[in-house]
């Protein structure tokens, strides 16, 4: 009997442990018109490393246990390439315009976020940008990204969102980023739509808040919110707000264009270091 009793106990503590570990690090599951999720925030539902250990020998997508702030965090190899993008269905399929954009201009892409969701936006299964970064619903890389971005707000305009709901949840979450990667580049894109004067709405005050609260924390800011009407894209539409794969490449490329003139180029992926500018020879 003491044997079966020790046995017992054993295959108890087993099933105890085995609970725990697999339901670290789950993300949730995408919605079925919200895209492909990121391979990496899939991963991150079997693999977990507790304190402990080196996170860097830990294969991608592990959640590690932050022992310097006590947070879970995903190991994404390359941080240096690296952009980090929180945001909505537009951002969430693997070919979404803002990753394409920011592919163009030399990142790895890093996503967090899901359909359905904003500032204030929740879609049932997450909760909006700051409740699901603070509750764990999905988790921030370990290390720096080499930029954040921030993208957003269609979900906000469809449901009602207030102003002042959408400026208190942004002012939340850009202070929990900053607060979490002191120093890192930051960018917002805001809310994809048609112009002020052409059907824009709800959606194109959105985005105009939003580059009101970019500027008042210094962030650069890309602008969206008439961009459907003024390149002529609504033709691309597959539905009401979300655009065909020739839309997302042509919107890929107009934020690639975007990016650059705001100087935020990533790092060379292939590894090679820019030709430093010649310094300027004193006049005299």
């Amino acid at each position: 009997m003491r044997k079966a009793s020790a046995l017992t106990r054993f295959f108890a503590h087993g099933i105890a442990v085995a609970a725990l570990l697999s339901g670290c690090g789950q993300t949730p599951a995408a919605t079925p018109d919200s895209g492909v999720a990121s391979p990496v925030q899939a991963a991150a539902a079997g693999a977990y490393q507790a304190r402990g250990g080196y996170p860097i020998s830990l294969p991608a997508g592990s959640v590690y246990r932050n022992p310097a702030s006590g947070r879970d965090e995903v190991v994404v190899p390359d941080m240096r390439h690296t952009a980090l993008l929180i945001g909505d269905s537009q951002s969430e399929p693997n070919d979404g315009w803002p990753r394409l954009g920011l592919a163009a201009i030399g990142y790895k892409v890093h996503f967090c976020g899901l359909g359905g969701t904003g500032f204030v936006a929740s879609n049932g299964k997450t909760g909006n940008y700051i409740d699901a970064l603070q509750r764990g619903d999905w988790k921030l890389p370990y290390g720096t990204p080499a930029l954040i971005v921030i993208q957003g707000g269609g979900n906000d305009a469809a449901r009602g969102a207030t102003d002042a709901q959408i400026v208190a949840n942004a002012d939340r979450l850009i202070g929990a980023l900053r607060d979490r990667y002191p120093g890192a580049r930051m960018a917002v894109i805001g809310t994809l739509a048609r112009g002020a004067n052409y059907g824009g709405g709800r959606r194109t005050q959105v985005d105009a808040l939003l580059g009101t609260v970019a500027a008042r924390h210094g962030i650069p800011f890309v602008g969206v919110g008439d961009w459907l009407s003024k390149y002529n894209l609504a033709k691309n539409l597959a539905d009401a707000v979300h655009m065909d794969a020739a839309g997302r490449r042509s919107l890929g490329g107009l934020l690639e264009s975007r990016l650059r003139q705001l100087g935020l180029e990533g790092p060379p992926l292939d590894g090679t270091v820019p030709a430093a500018t010649p310094a300027a020879t004193p006049a005299g």
